[in-house]
């Protein structure tokens, strides 16, 4: 018995004994939490209750040359409200006329808003959902409303801001204009000029306090941020929204007709080499074009017969031919090591000066002056084509140039067909705008500039950055060879193979490119271009065309496929831009004309004018129309007009609004 009780004795001592060491083990536990690591648990705390949010920058705008949005921030609010915080005696008074308010904007009745609020203040419900995006308008209106203009506390108003991103121009342009995102992962995407110059359009986000509340839920502390953002600086690009235009549309109608898979445009003022539009686009699955890849900047390919004034350039500086130099084209058909090489026009040009060769684009005439001229020391000519730039990409600040590629005598890939093959551009990569920077550059007399797509950054309206000129090469080559060949381009317009485009109301210069591309899979896929200036004498803008894998039924050479859009968007920028003269004032004022004249005028002006026929136009189109009537224009949609509120022919009042639903 006694040694039992000794033995429950001691199990109960053990007992106390462990929870002493466990009383003591909690107390020093206590006192660590306390006193070691308070301040870590207060903060691991306050994280869980309070939490700083980011609150993004407005991005900069996004201009075009003249000032026209190409790219904008526009801010968006979400409402929510606090049924909690709010009194009852606010409540009560406010509710019917907050409701009503709330039905005019918001469309619903105003029963609706009055039951949700009361059913949100009976659950005591803390971050009921009014309204998401509002516009900065509507979201001024509605802190002015009944309760909600107590404030935070008093009127249970939350807000909560962020931004959207807007592109006037719409799809045209889309990849010029480009973008900046941001992945799960927190990695960037920058496209075109949002991604190039981000940089400059991304402001310093600010933060903003908020208090985590029932499920989950984060609701701001107070009105004012804990830090303010900045917005992004402005940024003014080189794009002309007008030649922009043109250039979209003219390859468009083009790459329609003949059924293309994907073609670019870019045009450049030569003085500066600021590019003033650059259109992208390629083909879906349902025949639609759309801005789908930068082809102008990353797509290097084989460039066919406009390589042949990069050819002609290394030939004549090296001086082993001249222009007055006589080809036999030898009925149109030359071999090297077994492989021919053909003239389109069949049975050749007979025997041709150099320079006549190139109006022609006679492949044989340049396989045989290349290979003669340089068939012993072959690295000369590839050299001289690497002193010029060829082999180097331009450094744009648009991010996935492509690498040109031009083959030399050292590397292991280069055969006996290598330099025949060179002279009219095939075996080598170079991309639309690399080639067009060259053509530029023999416009300016040799002087190489790098192409430009912006003017200058600025702070609102006060610049801090203007971007100047820069010069690659001050010299590509002589003068005396870049006039020489100035005067090929022209005649080729003139009496070439250009010469379907070749009109006496303005000059043009420039050299057509066929190349066949994809042969490896199967024949009949060719690519299609002209490079060029405009006007030929005094040469203010450079402009390229190619346009990939037309219909060979419709056309595939570059005079057919790709030249007519060089001539039609020099056109239309000669009739933007005519060459005037200054002359002398020929103003008379005669009082008596002058008062037939307001006369006249006002007569005008009291008329009721009629309503065109707007539909199957582009919008940009039908607004300058209709807002030259002296209408308000609004938009429903993006693209061609597809129908027009007020009808074709009904008479007009002015400022009268007019609706257009686009396709």
């Amino acid at each position: 018995m006694a040694t039992t009780e000794k033995s429950i004795l001691n199990r109960m001592y053990f007992v106390a004994g462990c929870l002493f060491i466990f009383a003591i083990a909690v107390g020093v536990k206590l006192l660590n939490i306390q006193f070691v690591h308070g301040e870590h648990y207060k903060e691991l705390a306050e994280e869980r209750t309070l939490k700083n949010f980011k609150i993004p920058a407005n991005r900069g705008n996004l201009y075009d040359v003249n000032g026209n949005l190409l790219a904008t921030s526009v801010p968006k609010y979400d409402v929510r409200f606090d049924a909690v915080t709010v009194s009852d005696k606010n409540f009560e008074e406010n509710i019917g006329p907050l409701s009503e308010n709330l039905s005019r904007m918001l469309g619903q009745p105003a029963s609706y808003y009055s039951q949700k609020l009361r059913a949100a203040r009976a659950n005591k419900q803390r971050y009921v959902l009014i309204a998401r995006n509002l516009g900065y308008s509507d979201y001024m209106k509605m802190r002015e409303f009944p309760m909600f203009n107590l404030g935070a506390y008093k009127g249970g108003m939350i807000t909560e801001q962020s931004t959207v991103r807007e592109h006037p121009l719409g799809k045209m342009g889309e990849r010029t204009v480009g973008y900046e995102r941001r992945d799960e992962n927190g990695y960037f995407t920058r496209v075109g000029l949002e991604g190039a110059f981000s940089n400059y359009l991304r402001g310093t986000d600010g933060r903003r306090l908020k208090q985590k509340i029932a499920k989950g839920q984060w609701k701001p502390i107070s009105d004012n941020n804990e830090m303010e953002p900045r917005d992004g600086y402005d940024v003014v690009s080189t794009i002309d929204v007008n030649i922009q235009d043109i250039a979209h549309h003219s390859l468009l109608r083009q790459l329609e007709y003949f059924e293309a898979d994907h073609g670019t445009v870019v045009v450049m003022e030569t003085a500066t080499g600021e590019i003033k539009a650059m259109s992208n686009l390629g083909r879906t699955k349902e025949g639609t074009y759309f801005e789908k890849r930068n082809y102008a900047v990353y797509e290097a390919h084989e460039p066919g017969s406009t390589f042949k004034l990069m050819a002609m350039v290394a030939a004549l500086e090296d001086k082993v031919v001249d222009t007055s130099q006589v080809i036999d084209t030898e009925k149109g058909v030359v071999r090297f090591y077994g492989r021919p090489v053909r003239d389109s026009h069949h049975g050749g040009y007979g025997k041709i000066s150099a320079a006549k060769a190139f109006e022609v684009s006679s492949n044989t005439a340049f396989t045989k002056m290349i290979t003669e001229g340089y068939k012993n020391e072959p690295s000369k000519f590839v050299d001289r084509l690497y002193s010029m730039g060829l082999n180097q990409k331009i450094g744009l600040e648009i991010k996935g140039e492509g690498s040109p590629r031009i083959p030399h005598p050292q590397d292991k890939s280069w055969n006996g067909l290598s330099l025949p093959w060179m002279a009219f551009g095939y075996g080598v990569a170079i991309t639309p705008l690399q080639t067009l920077t060259f053509y530029n550059a023999i416009a300016n007399d040799g002087e190489m500039i790098k192409p430009r797509f912006i003017k200058e950054v600025k702070d609102r309206d006060k610049p801090i950055i203007t971007m100047e000129k820069q010069v690659m090469n001050p010299a590509i080559c002589s003068v005396e060879t870049a006039k020489k060949v100035r005067a090929m381009m022209k005649k080729t317009v003139e009496r070439g193979t250009a010469a379907n485009i070749y009109t006496e109301n303005f000059s043009m210069a420039g050299k057509t490119g066929t190349c066949q591309t994809e042969y490896w899979i199967e024949p009949g896929r060719y690519i299609a271009s002209f490079a060029g200036y405009f006007p030929a004498e005094n040469p203010k803008y450079s402009c390229i065309v190619v346009i990939h894998k037309p219909n060979r039924r419709k056309g595939y050479y570059g005079n057919i496929v790709a030249a007519p859009v060089f001539k039609d968007i020099a056109r239309k920028i000669y009739t933007d831009t005519p060459v005037m003269d200054e002359l002398e004032s020929l103003e008379v004022n005669d009082e008596e004309v002058n008062t037939d004249f307001e006369k006249y005028y006002t007569k005008i002006q009291n008329e009721k004018l009629l309503m065109p026929d707007v539909t199957g136009m582009p919008a940009m189109d039908a607004i300058s129309i209709l807002e030259n009537l002296g209408l308000e224009v609004r938009l429903n949609g993006k693209g061609i007009v597809k129908r027009q509120s007020v009808s074709a022919g009904q008479k007009l009042k002015n400022k009268q609004t007019v609706k257009l639903e686009l396709s």
